[in-house]
């Protein structure tokens, strides 16, 4: 009998390395602490629950995003399967149905006999046992003590936020209209909210006066600039969210005419009931939230189905702690994965997963592990993660 391995998190990098390790009959003890023990931003048990936006970046090949992707797809991605097979309408962008996704990939892992889910909260590393930490950027508190002490340092953090979700049927479509950025896809894949400057001005001096949830007094806020609330940004300028998510470039009007400012909807189910609101992560209080959404026009009567939350992200200092294997130079038994090495992204953490799930195959069968060229996406990632000034 094969030996067997700990995976720890079942989220996108720890159900991918699940999944490449069983399908070449490793003994996998998968820890889930959900639903026993919830995060502040998950809401179901599910494996691979997104939890920010349900897009995939883009899909096209002459980028990086879309090249990992491909990587990912040719290495048997457990997480791309699911991803193309729940695919819905984003222009050149990867979108998916969250909920069917993260079923699927949930199912697929759940079929292995040698699969042994735990649905409890492990709280110790031993680093005698070869151990895969895939928890995340939401690692529970005992368990981040646990990781503190194996890697000799406290652990860090920045803080994260998740946009809202609305329902499809409430938005007015006397003003808003369907099109993709310079009509890509089949050019509706996003619905559009157009504003003048009068009415940006308007929106921009509420951001600014919202009233914020609270956060812990002793924590300094730290934001994640790829996924900035939107009120922070609207601190940075008053043009700052028009070169940002709200740029009106190639999202002209059926008129033909320019808007000042353009707020993007993008399909968060497959039934087409639920949108969510690009680039509009928040740590707004619910009421601001409500009175500031029903400022854009058309959004006027909009019912919000899930408002946004900020939560703090946990990571380890991987420089300092990793080779660009995603294995610990100090515990060698032990490899990390996923968001919590300080990869950024639903793919790069799921490729993360993937990698160190073939390089702990390696270090158990005593075999020399594999290192990707620099000039793959996954290979450099991994470099930069083991490399970067830490």
């Amino acid at each position: 009998m094969k030996k067997r391995i700990r995976v720890v998190g079942a989220g996108l990098a720890g159900s991918e390395a699940a999944y490449q390790l069983a399908k070449r009959g490793y003994q996998v003890d998968l820890y889930e602490m959900r639903p026993k023990q919830m995060t502040p931003a998950h809401v179901t048990e599910n494996f691979a629950e997104l939890v920010c936006t349900n897009s995939f970046r883009s899909d096209a090949l002459t980028n990086a995003a879309g090249l990992l992707k491909e990587e990912m797809r040719i290495l048997d991605s457990v997480i791309m399967k699911a991803a193309d097979e729940n695919r819905l309408p984003a222009g050149s962008a990867l979108a998916v149905d969250r909920e069917h996704f993260s079923k699927q990939v949930q199912k697929r892992l759940e079929s292995f006999d040698n699969i042994n889910v735990i649905r409890e909260e492990l709280t110790e590393i031993d680093p005698n046992i070869p151990t895969i930490i895939a928890t995340g950027p939401l690692t529970s508190d005992s368990l981040s003590q646990s990781i503190a002490k194996l890697v000799d340092e406290d652990a860090l953090y920045f803080y994260d936020a998740v946009a809202p979700i609305v329902d499809k049927d409430s938005i007015n479509f006397d003003i808003a209209y369907r099109k993709s950025r310079y009509d890509k896809g089949d050019g509706k894949d996003y619905i559009n909210c157009p504003m003048n400057k009068e009415e940006f001005e308007a929106f921009h001096a509420a951001l600014l006066e919202a009233e914020l949830a609270p956060m812990r007094e002793f924590e300094d806020v730290k934001v994640f600039e790829a996924c900035m609330p939107i009120e922070t940004m609207a601190k940075r300028g008053i043009k700052t969210m028009t070169f940002g998510p709200l740029k009106p470039v190639g999202l002209e009007k059926p008129d033909g005419s320019r808007p000042y400012a353009v707020v993007q909807l993008r399909q968060d189910n497959a039934a087409g009931t639920l949108y969510n609101i690009v680039g509009f992560q928040t740590r707004m209080k619910w009421s601001d939230q409500k009175r500031i959404i029903q400022m854009i026009p058309g959004l006027e009567n909009v019912e919000i189905v899930r408002y946004g939350v900020m939560h703090r992200n946990t990571f380890i200092n991987s420089p300092t702690s990793l080779n660009d294997k995603y294995q610990m130079i100090k515990h060698p038994n032990v490899f990390f994965a996923g968001q919590i090495t300080g990869v950024e992204g639903y793919i790069e953490s799921s490729a993360s997963g993937l990698y160190a799930a073939l390089n702990m195959i390696q270090h158990i069968e005593g075999e020399a592990l594999h290192t990707l060229s620099k000039e793959t996406i996954m290979g450099s990632m991994a470099f930069y993660v083991a490399n970067a000034n830490p």
